[in-house]
Parts: C-alpha cells; structure tokens; sequence
C-alpha cells in the first residue's frame, strides 16, 4: 500500500443510516465494504444488530460480516488485524475502500493500532458475566471501582463492556488496565478520511422506535429463542439480546421488553455520540453533503 490509498470511514450511532451511505459510496467508487460493527462480524445474529440484508451483501462484497461465530473471542485486536488485511485485500484493486461502523474503539484500533493486553482466563470471563446478568449493572460498577479505581476515575461508567473488559484484566493480572495502556499510535500506510453522520436527536429517536418495531416483526423474538442456550457467551450481551432473554425468564412483559430495548438503544447512540464527538478528525455532516465533501477532498 501507499499513500494515495485512502479508506473513507463512515461512523454516526446506531440507526443514523451509516448502511445505507456505505452502500451508495462503495457503488460510487465500485469498492468493497469493512464493516466496523463488534456485533455483525457474529453469523449467527441477524436481526437484532441490523445486518445488512442478503440483497445488500451480495450487491457490495463485505469484510467482517458473517466471518466469526459467537463461540469465537472477538475483540478489538481481532478486529485490527482482520480489517487491515482487509485493506490490503481490496487495495490490490482499489485505491479506495469504505469502512462503516458504530464501535468506536475497532475503529480507533484500525487507524491508530492498540496496546498488547495479555490472555485472559475463558472462565473469569463467563463467571464476569453471569454475575453481570444476575446482578446488574450497580454490581459491575462496584466490582470495577472496587477493584480497579484507576480505571473507575476515567470510565464509561455506564458501559458494561468496557467495565467488563476492565474486570476482566484486573481480575487475570492483578493490574489496571489503564496501566497497561501505552497509546503508542501506529502509523498507517494510506490515508484515513473520518465522516461522522450528523442527524437531529429528535429525527434519530424516530429512526430507532421504527427499527426496533420492524426488528420484532421481522422475527427478533424468534431468533432470541434460538440463540437461549448460548445466551451468556460475550457476543449476546447487547441490547435487543439481553433484554428479550429478560421477556424469555419471565422476568418482563413483551411491551416492557421493547419498551426497554428502544430505550437502552437511545442510551447506547447517546454513548456513540460521546465517544466519536471527542475525535477531531471527524468531519461531522448530513447525509446528502457527503459525496460533495469527498469529490472536493479526494
């Protein structure tokens, strides 16, 4: 690779239409597509993550969708390494690629590489988050200030996978991770353009009341059900999974099963928007500015 490969990076929170601007660019510039989502890559989860549809992958090739299973870890330093493979693969016959994705630190991963942590124990991890489902988020959050007040002081206190990562570390090495964080940025070998999709709160609230209805109509119920016995592994602890499970114990009622759902989604796009409106390299803009930004940029 070199220097005038550029890979165009679309983020914004879940529902904000990413999918659907990635779709039009990678057809403008007859390109493929690395998904940047922690929860596509998994092929058996449908859905509830918002997938593109079988139509849409087969129109544009895709990386990191439907290429892991539940059963496998898959964190940010897998995700590095497949993505710039990735790049490379499609810079072989492009000097563009697209990236679209709503985790905020696989795409920190992809542009600026991440710190070496080291192995941890499978079962320290499940037991983390059995007790997480059983105990709720108050108990993650005293776990973690308990046990590692480092982190706890900087923290997305309200993110359960990052405080479970956290717990994770301290619990396997005795050490914070916040210690074992260097911040040496990698250097990459090709341009990185970062485009953040800027919606009203207002009209990506109705984005995601729409969606999290026509997820339950196209089936979401039914494909909870059928992942049951795997409902602890790492991959099904996010909204819309985790929730319905709730519905599955008896412990909700359906309406209160999707009322929550459409709520922790909003909680989930407002954490999005925290996390990407920190990075000054984005370039914030509606939809339809996009392709304009780019032809004067490129």
């Amino acid at each position: 690779m070199n220097k005038q490969k550029t890979v165009i990076i679309i983020v914004g929170p879940t529902a904000s239409g990413k999918t659907s601007l990635s779709l039009e660019l990678a057809a403008h510039f007859n390109t493929s597509i690395i998904s940047a989502d922690s929860r596509q890559c998994f092929k058996e989860l449908n859905i509830g993550v918002a997938k593109p549809s079988a139509k849409e992958l087969d129109s544009v090739k895709h990386y990191f969708i439907n290429s892991h299973s539940i059963q496998e870890n898959v964190d940010a330093h897998v995700f590095e390494k497949y993505s710039l493979q990735a790049a490379d693969e499609i810079f072989t016959k492009n000097d563009i690629a697209i990236m679209v994705g709503g985790t905020g630190m696989y795409i920190k991963a992809f542009c600026e590489g991440l710190d070496e942590m080291p192995e941890t124990n499978f079962e320290i991890r499940k037991e983390i988050v059995k007790n997480y489902k059983e105990k709720g988020l108050l108990w993650l959050q005293s776990e973690v200030e308990e046990k590692d007040p480092l982190f706890w002081q900087k923290a997305e206190q309200k993110n359960p996978q990052r405080l479970m990562r956290a717990l994770e570390i301290v619990s396997n090495t005795g050490v914070s991770i916040t210690e074992l964080r260097k911040n040496n940025k990698a250097v990459r070998p090709f341009n990185v353009i970062k485009i953040g999709i800027d919606l009203s709160r207002h009209q990506l609230h109705i984005n995601i009341e729409n969606r999290v209805d026509e997820m339950f109509k196209n089936g979401l119920l039914e494909e909870v059900k059928s992942l049951q016995p795997f409902e602890l592994l790492n991959a099904l602890q996010t909204v819309g999974y985790k929730e319905i499970f709730n519905y599955l114990h008896n412990k909700l009622t359906i309406t209160d099963t999707i009322s929550q759902i459409k709520i922790h989604t909003r909680q989930y796009a407002k954490r999005q928007q925290t996390w990407f409106k920190k990075d000054k390299s984005l370039h914030w803009m509606s939809f339809e500015s996009v392709k304009d930004f780019l032809a004067k940029e490129m």
